[in-house]
């Protein structure tokens, strides 16, 4: 006779029943196997608490055990999603792909929960998800077609507003004169660095470090960020970013060395820390930038992440390379940053170059003193030799606050137009 061997899997059935011991709910027996599976492979209670509960809800929509679903009790709740909840096709399938990791452990024959069931219940659980009946990707963006980057106008304007408000909180002696400050830099590190939300939230001032590169931005030629974008289960993500617009700097330097040490607690290493010594949380970020953007009369559908996507469009626009560009922001992809710009891609842009070649080429000779073709300029605003001109801010040394200076190409160091 040949024994099979039972292994320890963590999230086994023998691991979550006791011989001989009737499970009032076994439901609950199956969700702890899988919280084991999921620990055991490293996935963090904050990935694996919402898995849960996700399950728990579809438990009380099937109104079945587990071991009786069937594709139809998916089919149901994907309606129904659809229908009456009206969530979006990426969370359905996020939902789907959930109650698939889940079904896949139960039939996995490893784990021994079908024997178990079959044993107890007499029937087996069976994988209820598949390709015919769950949402497939078709698409790589699949967002709100409203949600966009800030023109430079627009950002203009809003940056803007905010220095207003620190000179009508400093002159009327307001008593959040000092909050309004740190939020007026926040933006400002939000577009010069290109950050999430949450990035920015979660900075402290050793952060920022010297860049042999580019001696002239001092200690704040680079920012690591420590509390990137993590992948499911996994810890944070870091990244560290080039510092490339020297108004910014010359932004954060001038309120991490004149404003923030009037908040107090010199001991508290965030870079944004509040009137009552906490760090400032990412909810207090929304709710100033949808006072400014409201009070603007800005589209709704601007948020502060339209700031990070406004840094990595103005760059590209502005001709960086896109590979750098990518790093900056931690997109794995390039397919992700070509969405994510709301410009073409480089196939688009070589397509582009050659569609025009023929009917530009005189003109391009005739402009290039050199007698060599000249390059397409693809940003409009430099066509005619004009040089893009933008509004932004900068300390100014006696003021001790931002003021307004011509930069060219804002997505790169500034330099001074000639006069």
């Amino acid at each position: 006779m040949v024994h099979q061997r039972t292994v320890a899997l963590a999230g086994a059935a023998h691991m979550e029943l006791v011989s001989g011991v009737v499970q009032l709910r076994p439901e609950d027996a199956m969700l702890r196997g899988w919280r084991a599976q999921q620990k055991s492979r490293g996935l963090r209670d904050d990935t694996i608490d919402p898995r849960e509960r996700l399950i728990r809800r579809f438990l009380e929509f099937a109104n079945e055990y587990p071991w009786q679903w069937t594709p139809a009790h998916l089919d149901e709740w994907s309606a129904w999603l659809t229908g009456e909840r009206h969530l979006a096709p990426s969370t359905i399938r996020s939902y789907q792909g959930t109650v698939r990791l889940f079904t896949e452990l139960l039939i996995d024959a490893r784990y021994g929960w079908g024997t178990a069931c079959d044993e107890a219940f007499g029937a087996f659980p069976v994988a209820i998800c598949h390709e015919w009946n769950a949402l497939p990707h078709l698409q790589d963006y699949e967002g709100d077609p409203e949600a966009r980057p800030f023109t430079r106008e627009e950002l203009q304007r809003f940056l803007d507003y905010s220095d207003d408000q620190v000179a009508r909180d400093v002159k009327a002696k307001r008593k959040g004169a000092l909050a309004t400050y740190r939020d007026a830099t926040l933006f400002k590190v939000i577009y010069g660095w290109g950050l999430r939300r949450t990035e920015t939230s979660k900075l402290d001032v050793v952060d920022f470090g010297r860049n042999p590169q580019a001696r002239q931005f001092g200690r704040y030629g680079t920012l690591n960020v420590r509390y990137g974008k993590a992948k499911k289960g996994q810890p944070p993500r870091r990244r560290n970013v080039l510092s490339v617009m020297d108004w910014a700097v010359e932004a954060v330097a001038d309120y991490v060395e004149n404003a923030r040490p009037r908040f107090g607690f010199s001991d508290h290493p965030a870079l944004w820390i509040t009137e009552r010594g906490g760090r400032l949380q990412p909810g207090s970020i929304n709710d100033r930038f949808e006072a400014y953007r409201d009070a603007l009369k800005l589209p709704k559908d601007l948020t502060p992440h339209s700031i990070r996507h406004s840094y990595v469009t103005h760059l590209t626009e502005d001709g960086v390379d896109r590979r750098f560009i990518q790093q900056q922001v931690g997109h794995e992809c390039d397919s992700s940053l070509a969405i994510y710009t709301h410009v073409s891609d480089d196939f688009m842009n070589t397509s582009l170059h050659k569609a025009l070649a023929p009917a530009f080429a005189g003109a391009w000779q005739e402009g290039s003193g050199d007698g060599r073709q000249a390059r397409l300029p693809l940003a409009p605003a430099q066509g005619h030799g004009r040089p893009r001109v933008v509004l932004h801010h900068r300390p100014h040394p006696s003021a001790r606050r931002t003021r307004h200076h011509l930069v060219v190409e804002p997505g790169l160091p500034a330099r001074r137009r000639a006069t």
